[in-house]
């Protein structure tokens, strides 16, 4: 019998009120695993254990908790053939993808442990003669960590890492399509030298554990990432409490290929941006605004580049794109398809179901062709490994179609021109901007997120976390007469 995962309540692994399965979407016949699903009961349990453990883990010396977040980002790195591995068998995407994010996850770790080092605060004179001022930052408190499935050690650990590195308790609830690598990067960081409930892991649905979650007046603050609409619910929820929110959700990110480019690289950018991780993250390019002078060569080597594609089972060596990560998210993708054709784009290759020797979820990357910024597939996001193009006349007009959207995540240029390079890069509307680069792949220690409804609250990674986890103090000091 297969044994079920549990979650980590009050600083204990215990079974839930029910379970869920976990099956490889590369393969439907390989169970992953059982996960336990917490009760209500147990998230109220956990919560009550927070206080007093982010107390105590706040009056550790600098260099105790340094030690700590250097000690997950060590194993983590060091582990990351095994966990990349678990974590490609769960998600989908092809194990040099798995094996990355799980070392960049570790490298999140590490990166805050230097920052439990570097807290400085600051000082200055009152306006008032003999007063002095402090300001310095604290922890918020309790921090809920509500994390997504397309990047579930990543993103998870660019919110657990800071969190933990200015101070906070943590209870994280991860989604339920990638239980297993939730499990093992807790079982990391419970072995650690912190207080017991000091992080909790909370695996439940949404509707239930998500939503009594985020209503808690316990929780101090909630980071988010996901889609539009649950975010706002959040958010909803979270003002009753007045609980400090950051939230990292939808995107339609555009990728604009001017007549100078270079085309064999705007192409590689392109592929790369569109169906990198099945399509399944925020950071893609669903839209490729061409200037209509390369616009047929730039078509022409586009396709046959994503003709070329290797689909298959994510643990196969050669594998460029594996699966999508659920039957659902399948179905989505292919109405998509559907949705593209009924507005008059022309799907010039893929957006089909596959079959390959293991049943899965597996889809042939697809390109619309002759569509406008104006149809539902250049609106929504879609979330899968489906691209359209957009052709334009002028720059001017690219740079109006890129901001033309209710999102504002990502968005890249690709130009020899070092002043329309420079205009877009000051004149693009969105939270990340590239040059000669994919708008997918960011770094970890420089602010991350959006505009519109892409992104809400603070932004996340680099020193910019400190604004969200933590809170300002500012100390008035009149020490009297010499």
């Amino acid at each position: 019998m297969t044994e079920i995962q549990k979650n980590l309540i009050a600083g204990e692994w215990q079974a839930g009120e029910g379970e869920i399965e976990n099956r490889n979407p590369s393969d439907l016949s390989d169970l992953v695993g059982l996960f336990a699903q917490a009760s209500s009961d147990q998230l109220d349990a956990t919560l009550a254990q927070t206080r007093s453990a982010q107390q105590e883990w706040a009056a550790y010396g600098m260099e105790r908790k340094q030690a700590v977040l250097m000690a997950i980002g060590t194993e983590l790195m060091t582990r990351a053939e095994e966990l990349g591995t678990l974590l490609s068998r769960e998600e989908g995407k092809p194990l040099a993808e798995g094996r990355g994010e799980i070392y960049r996850a570790g490298q999140f770790f590490t990166y805050y442990a230097a920052e439990c080092l570097r807290q400085l605060g600051e000082n200055a004179d009152s306006v008032r003669a003999g007063v002095e001022i402090d300001v310095r930052r604290e922890p918020v408190g309790t921090v809920a960590i509500i994390s997504p499935w397309n990047f579930p050690t990543a993103t998870a650990a660019w919110k657990i890492a800071p969190a933990l590195c200015y101070g906070n308790a943590v209870v994280w609830k991860p989604a339920n399509v990638t239980p297993a690598s939730a499990v093992a990067l807790t079982e990391i960081i419970a072995r650690q030298d912190i207080p017991r409930g000091l992080f909790s892991l909370v695996m439940g649905a949404g509707r239930s554990i998500g939503q009594r979650l985020v209503e808690s007046p316990q929780i101090d603050a909630i980071s988010f990432t996901g889609s539009v609409p649950v975010g706002k619910g959040i958010a909803a929820a979270a003002i009753q409490n007045l609980t400090k929110v950051q939230m990292e959700m939808g995107s339609k990110n555009a990728l604009a290929v001017m007549d100078d480019a270079d085309l064999d690289l705007a192409v590689t950018l392109a592929v790369g941006g569109a169906f990198g991780g099945t399509g399944q993250k925020c950071t893609a390019s669903s839209r490729l605004v061409v200037h209509e002078a390369v616009h047929d060569a730039f078509v022409e080597k586009l396709v046959a580049g994503t003709q070329a594609m290797t689909v298959g089972h994510a643990l196969e060596s050669g594998t460029q794109m594996g699966p999508v990560v659920s039957k659902q998210q399948l179905a989505d993708n292919l109405a998509y398809v559907d949705l593209g054709r009924s507005e008059g784009a022309e799907l010039a290759c893929g957006g089909q179901r596959l079959e390959r020797a293991t049943e899965g979820f597996y889809m042939s990357p697809g390109v619309f062709l002759n569509t406008t910024n104006q149809m539902r597939i250049n609106r929504e996001e879609m979330f899968a490994p489906l691209t359209s193009v957009i052709k334009v006349a002028s720059y001017d007009e690219a740079l109006s179609v890129v901001n033309d959207t209710n999102f504002g995540l990502t968005s890249g240029i690709v130009t020899r021109s070092l002043a329309r390079a420079t205009h877009f890069r000051r004149n693009a509307r969105t939270g990340v901007v590239t040059v000669n680069l994919p708008t997918a792949g960011t770094d970890y220690h420089v602010p991350f997120g959006g505009r519109g409804d892409s992104s809400y609250g603070p932004r996340e990674q680099g020193k910019a976390a400190a604004e969200f986890y933590t809170t300002v103090k500012t100390a008035y000091i009149s020490a009297g007469p010499v």
